[in-house]
């Protein structure tokens, strides 16, 4: 059953009920000012509240702030459960248009699904096919690594839907993003999945396009400069380099479990004439360093620690890996 339809239930673990869940969880007590300063979505901000308005039908303007539930996934219910109303209405008026959109009375067959790379967070490095499908949408399910300058380009009647993570807390969990892009797609919409970088590079789009694939809906890849690309070019540092690095390799520093759970760093990773470019690594960075000298990359091989790359609050570190322990 589409996730549309699956109203989640409220946790046994909070008090509030009936009347006083709607003054207690209303969205606006979420937004934050504090995450002004971040380029990209995150999840309380005021800019993902007035972007995702829609979905709630009130006043973000205000920077007030209640107490909320203490329980992560509680909060994350809550919110889904306030988003279902107008989920459901979007979707039957999409329903009501692919009935009457054919020729002859003919029904409309399934709209498409766009998986959407928008590089590291510079906007300026969106190919022109991106900035087509993200103006022509109808519906942008985004991360919360597509940058606030990316989102403003999004065409004035699309709808947004924040679908972001962050350690310890999913507003949508990979099953029930795979299952709003279905929803939406079979009712014929245009659907469009931002991503960060590019969503072929630890995007999980390989996921979500077999999933889809597999319920017949068409998925179609628009690549994005992934983040090695566009922040190394960013830093003026060449991912290969005649006589010194004769190769280049990918690494997800993420670990499945998230924190600072030991990875798994395979002995080869260790090569001194490639070059390593690790993805989410800033958690587990002392843990990977440790590991690649274990497995023989010299101490004194120089590094660079990269948050937020291309983006106006891009910050930078450079050392040695040894220095990655401290």
């Amino acid at each position: 059953m589409a996730l549309v339809y699956k109203l989640p239930s409220v946790s046994s673990s909070t008090s509030v009920s009936g009347q006083n869940l709607k003054h207690f969880l209303i969205p606006r007590t979420i937004c934050s000012l504090n995450y002004k300063s971040s380029p990209f979505t995150e999840k309380h901000s005021i800019e993902r509240c007035q972007r995702d308005h829609w979905l709630y039908k009130l006043d973000y303007q205000s920077d007030s702030s209640c107490p909320l539930p203490s329980d992560k996934e509680c909060i994350r219910e809550n919110d889904i459960a306030l988003q279902l109303p107008e989920l459901r209405k979007l979707l039957h008026v999409l329903k009501e248009k692919r009935t009457t959109c054919g020729k002859n009375g003919e029904k409309c067959g399934p709209g498409n699904v766009y998986l959407v790379g928008t590089g590291p967070g510079d906007p300026e490095l969106l190919t022109l096919k991106a900035v087509k499908m993200i103006q022509k949408a109808d519906l942008l399910l985004y991360d919360r690594l597509v940058s606030n300058d990316v989102l403003d380009l999004v065409g004035p009647h699309a709808r947004l839907l924040y679908v972001g993570k962050t350690a310890g807390y999913h507003s949508r969990t990979q099953e029930e993003i795979h299952e709003l892009l279905l929803s939406f797609a079979e009712a014929g919409a245009t659907v469009v999945r931002l991503k960060g970088g590019d969503p072929l590079v630890f995007g999980r789009g390989g996921e979500e396009m077999d999933f889809l694939q597999q319920q017949g809906i068409q998925v179609k890849v628009i690549p994005g400069i992934t983040a090695a690309s566009g922040i190394a070019a960013e830093l003026g540092i060449p991912l290969t380099h005649r006589g010194v690095a004769t190769s280049v390799r990918f690494l997800t520093g993420h670990s499945r479990k998230g924190g600072s759970d030991p990875l798994f760093v395979a002995e080869n990773a260790a090569d001194p004439d490639s070059t390593l470019v690790v993805y989410m690594g800033l958690a587990t960075l002392p843990s990977l360093a440790l590991k690649l000298m274990h497995h023989g990359l010299p101490a004194e091989t120089p590094a660079a620690a990269v948050e937020r790359g291309t983006t106006p609050q891009q910050r930078v570190v450079s050392m040695t890996v040894i220095i990655c322990l401290k």
